[in-house]
């Protein structure tokens, strides 16, 4: 039976469309656009990460909304897109950094853990009865070739970045980025970019309350959530 141009390409994972493209994981890519602003930032002597908070409901603890997550003592994770689905993705990160130190008795290379994270995200583009993880991560760590930060797409492709956004003001970030960030940066630099950068896309201005950020050093090599007193002295500083 002949099936009209375009039937089930947008409804089977493993059918692309005549122009190649997998309506599926452009969707899944929707899902990414449509989340919260989260960045990253890569400096000289470590990397930072910043997400915007919003509060649904007043009758939500926000105390129960992390959306930065510390992955192992080395590294941590952001994400935008289906919360559901970044857990799943950190629980499973998680494990293979677990995995990493019973086997061979040493953290995790912030890379690898990506590449393990994305291969499993492959896997869920090219299977029928499964859908793509609407979620884009932020993995950032500190590891024996320095700090790092890499994004990985709903697709499964990731990549190092600098300075990098994902969610719904990722567009007017990534100009920002362009236009200010500067390698030579070091963590309080990156601290008050990344708190600029997020100043344009919150509504209201910035508030400890609307964001949330986490550090990396390398002289530690240790993840760390800046403490909501902390978070207020660099906005302080901002507007002052």
């Amino acid at each position: 039976m002949f099936s009209p141009p375009g039937m089930g390409y947008d409804r089977a994972i493993t059918i692309f469309s005549p122009d190649g493209r997998l309506f599926q994981v452009e969707y899944a890519l929707e899902a990414v656009r449509r989340g919260w602003t989260a960045i990253g930032i890569r400096c000289t002597n470590g990397v930072v990460l910043a997400v915007e908070k919003k509060r649904i409901s007043p009758l939500i603890d926000p105390a129960s909304m992390e959306k930065i997550l510390k992955i192992d003592e080395h590294v941590g994770a952001t994400f935008a897109g289906l919360s559901s689905d970044a857990r799943i993705l950190i629980e499973r990160a998680r494990q293979e950094a677990q995995i990493n130190r019973m086997l061979y008795d040493e953290t995790i290379d912030v890379e690898v853990l990506t590449k393990k994270v994305s291969e499993v995200k492959q896997i869920y583009t090219q299977h029928a009865g499964v859908r793509p993880f609407g979620v884009a991560l932020l993995i950032a760590g500190v590891d024996r070739f320095g700090p790092k930060l890499f994004m990985t797409e709903p697709s499964g492709a990731y990549a190092g970045y600098y300075a990098v956004a994902i969610g719904a003001g990722s567009q007017t970030v990534t100009e920002f980025f362009e236009k200010n960030y500067q390698p030579d940066l070091k963590i309080d630099d990156a601290i008050m970019l990344a708190l600029k950068a997020l100043a344009s896309v919150i509504e209201g201005g910035l508030d400890s309350a609307k964001v949330e950020m986490a550090i990396l050093r390398t002289e530690t090599g240790k993840f760390e959530n800046l403490p909501p007193q902390q978070l207020m002295e660099y906005i302080g500083k901002l507007k002052a």
